[in-house]
């Protein structure tokens, strides 16, 4: 069931906005810096082990490995850009969810290539992981429903919402199964922890504080009144009982023909 955070005061709401942004961030962040050093460190490396192989046992490892693996500096920027943005909105508006949800979402990126992809290919990146956010947050806005969960839901579609189309097969060269893969994983992630996050506090109007005022005194006035007033008289005991009396003899009278006689 979804539950409100406990309101707080104007000053107080910006500071922990302001703190699970910057949270978020700096997590997308040392995420972008880890892909950049494994990056470097490929170059030195034969990486083609580490990809993903379609349809082949040894190819599994890659499900775990590729997301750190990119075949170009173009390759690395786009993909940097994406997650870092997408990782940033979907962790301010959703850190609990989106914590849950990143294991799957690398999963299923990997898990999508490898069942889809054609055997002999190879397939690295983390472009799975972009479109497992994207889907994340716009699907997580469409169950939710709150200001904020629509509000990052329409940022992220501004943003990336050609990612909705790069799910099928367009562009030689593209792993669009890892993409499918990744927005699947997403999907499925939304459903599983949309109530991982209470709702953001809600601003109420001045008639609900007034109608609400309005219960408490009600209430207030309802409990005086059975505290200090006597009971209904049919709930008082009866302690005592008047004897019922008999008010009268029913005496016979003769008809009058009887008397004639």
């Amino acid at each position: 069931m979804d539950t409100h955070e406990p309101q707080l005061d104007p000053a107080a709401q910006r500071r922990a906005d302001r703190a699970r942004l910057l949270r978020a961030l700096k997590a997308s962040l040392a995420f972008v810096l880890l892909l950049v050093v494994m990056f470097a460190a490929q170059q030195a490396l034969d990486w083609r082990a580490f990809a993903v192989l379609p349809q082949s046992a040894p190819g599994l490892v890659g499900v775990l490995t590729a997301p750190l693996l990119h075949g170009s500096p173009e390759h690395l920027g786009a993909n940097a850009v994406s997650l870092l943005l997408l990782g940033t909105l979907a962790g301010a508006v959703y850190p609990r969810a989106t914590v849950r949800a990143l294991p799957l979402l690398w999963l299923g990126s990997g898990l999508g290539a490898w069942l889809l992809g054609e055997a002999g290919s190879r397939h690295l990146g983390a472009s799975g992981l972009g479109h497992g956010l994207l889907f994340l947050v716009f699907v997580l806005g469409l169950l939710r429903r709150d200001r904020a969960s629509i509000a990052a839901a329409m940022i992220a579609l501004f943003l990336y919402g050609g990612m909705l189309l790069t799910v099928l097969p367009r562009e030689i060269g593209v792993s669009w199964q890892s993409h499918l893969g990744g927005a699947v994983a997403g999907v499925v992630a939304a459903f599983l922890f949309r109530h991982r996050d209470p709702r953001p506090p809600r601003r109420k109007y001045s008639w609900e504080i007034e109608e609400e005022l309005a219960e408490r005194e009600a209430r207030a006035a309802a409990e005086d009144r059975d505290q200090f007033e006597p009971g209904a008289p049919d709930d008082v005991p009866v302690l005592w009982q008047r004897q019922q009396e008999e008010r009268g003899v029913v005496l016979r009278f003769p008809r009058r023909d009887e008397d004639s006689r």
